[in-house]
């Protein structure tokens, strides 16, 4: 559903509409880990299709701890272009705390997130401030085909999406990854997130906001090697699953419940059987084999509940979701006095060195 239009009662003024025939000033979001190979021509490629748009713009590169060059090169890039910010991280906090870095020290009306290795295209930025001047505050990507990855991680990521859609009650798109515009409203609200436990896909989908999709096929990675291996996705997923679902902790329950009846319908047997015939108790082995099965599930599943109890924690201790060690400021930020009143970030970090 869209937003309001000039005939609608909650904008009777036509002030939306007015917003949306304007240019926006728009921000892109770009976590930096290791790209130093692929950061020069993601720089010239996005930035004359952002060019090409007309509108005001910032580049928010946040440096998340990178261990070659990639520091240097955004320098670089600060040198001969000033709509560049640079929140460089005090080490590597994960891709989602560095997200949420550059949503906090995003400045522009509308806000572009994309990663740097350009398998998603720069180009649909022209699509996504299409869908934004119809009115949808959130105009993601959906990927119709993954080129450049193995089989087992299309088959795997495809079934995840699927599988955390059934266990949650926030609906969250399925082939959608974090490339997508929003609306300076929905940014405000998303930042009103700050769980430690982030799980940014979710997050997107669960501030809801009037939203469309756009399609396109993923390019293969441009140059050097994912970041993600096997077991970081697999933790990713848990982290997913653990903070949108409460499922798993109501299937230990009915399992437990279930057994616990199986259990006892057999006890009866086995009394009437020996109490009527005098048949002895017999079976040692498969004895056994229920003790270990019923041990077994009894660790899974509090296991699980450890997975829940430990994001608990890590809650309760209210650190910091990250800290900087210095902070460039692009053009577009200094004009905005660098913290204007409607765009400060909640309490973060710690104070940072900061270059103009």
């Amino acid at each position: 559903m869209l937003p309001s239009s000039p005939d609608h009662p909650s904008d009777p003024d036509g002030q939306l509409q007015q917003q949306l025939q304007r240019q926006p000033s728009v921000s892109i979001i770009v976590p930096i880990y290791n790209e130093e190979k692929v950061l020069p021509l993601f720089f010239e490629r996005t930035r004359a299709v952002i060019q090409a748009t007309g509108s005001s713009y910032e580049f928010v590169f946040v440096n998340d701890g990178s261990r070659d060059g990639s520091l240097s090169v955004l320098h670089g890039f600060r040198s001969v272009d000033e709509h560049v910010t640079i929140v460089n991280l005090s080490r590597n906090f994960g891709k989602e705390a560095a997200l949420t870095a550059g949503l906090d020290h995003a400045c522009g009306d509308v806000v572009v997130v994309i990663d740097a290795d350009l398998q998603d295209p720069p180009e649909l930025i022209h699509d996504f401030l299409a869908g934004w001047r119809e009115g949808y505050d959130v105009v993601y990507a959906v990927r119709t085909s993954r080129e450049g990855e193995t089989w087992f991680k299309r088959f795997s990521s495809k079934w995840f999406y699927r599988c955390i859609q059934t266990v949650s009650d926030t609906q969250i798109p399925v082939d959608t990854g974090d490339f997508r515009l929003m609306s300076r409203r929905a940014v405000q609200a998303l930042l009103r997130l700050r769980e430690q436990n982030r799980f940014m896909k979710g997050l997107f989908a669960w501030i809801g906001y009037p939203a469309k999709p756009v399609m396109y096929a993923r390019d293969p990675r441009n140059a050097g090697v994912s970041k993600w291996n096997y077991w970081k996705l697999w933790n990713f997923a848990l982290d997913g699953i653990t903070s949108f679902s409460t499922t798993p902790l109501r299937i230990s329950t009915y399992l437990g419940l279930t057994t616990a009846l199986f259990a006892f319908f057999y006890a009866l047997i086995v009394i009437y059987k020996t109490l009527m015939f005098g048949d002895p108790v017999q079976g040692y082995p498969s004895l056994m084999v229920v003790i270990l099965f019923l041990g077994g599930v009894q660790l899974v599943f509090i296991g699980i509940l450890g997975e829940y109890l430990g994001r608990i924690y890590n809650e309760t201790k209210q650190r910091p979701l990250y800290l900087i060690d210095a902070l460039t400021s692009s053009e577009l930020r200094q004009q905005l006095g660098h913290s204007p009143e409607h765009l400060s970030p909640p309490e973060h970090s710690a104070p940072s060195r900061s270059h103009p």
